[in-house]
């Protein structure tokens, strides 16, 4: 259990700074966030917090990147709906309760390795992925071709089908208005992670 005890104020208030941002939004805030929110001019001021907190037990971070911030000990509630039965997307089926069963997002989509974001524009959508979506990523750094993943190019990220084709890397839209993205392997692009569930609010 992490000991929050032998935090400064400061520390505290930054953790929970990370901790939100890892809840609400799928994966850590970067340096660059973690200073303008606290008003921290140098870079360097807010790596002495980091190193802080990972000294004393409290996140673990493997490079320098937003989400390789890693809350120790910490598991996001779990969410868990009933479920009721079947429903006909053909001919009707006799309503039927089931017994104690329930659907358990947390199991599916949940853990330390997934995050979400929102979909913005309509470059998936013959994937049936919309604008307003939001789509569960499993983190991971390789990819299969024709799986659907996130990808950073010049520290922007883009939700595409991955292809590797010789020496270079495609990100193809699911939309036939648009055209793939080409990037070149040694201009480093990078996975961040694989689809593995789309939700959408109606």
């Amino acid at each position: 259990m992490p000991d929050f005890s032998q935090l400064t104020e400061r520390q505290r208030e930054i953790y929970d700074f990370i901790r939100d941002k890892i809840e609400n939004r799928g994966y850590g805030p970067t340096v660059r966030e973690i200073g303008e929110a606290f008003e921290i001019q140098s870079p360097n001021g807010v790596m002495c917090h980091l190193k802080a907190l990972v000294k004393k037990g409290l996140i673990n971070r493997q490079d320098r990147s937003a989400r390789a911030i890693q809350l120790v000990d910490h598991r996001p509630p779990a969410f868990a709906l009933p479920i009721l039965g079947l429903v006909a997307a053909g001919s009707p089926l006799e309503a039927v309760a089931q017994a104690d069963e329930r659907l358990d997002f947390n199991g599916m989509f949940g853990g330390p390795n997934h995050f979400a974001l929102k979909v913005r524009g309509n470059s998936m959508i013959e994937d049936q992925i919309s604008d307003g979506d939001f789509v569960v990523i499993r983190k991971q750094e390789t990819a299969q071709n024709g799986e659907r993943v996130v990808a950073m190019i010049d520290n922007e990220v883009t939700l595409k089908k991955f292809y590797r084709d010789k020496g270079h890397i495609r990100l193809e839209p699911a939309n036939g208005a648009m055209a793939p993205i080409i990037v070149k392997e040694t201009d480093d692009p990078k996975v961040l992670g694989v689809l593995v569930g789309v939700l959408r609010k109606c």
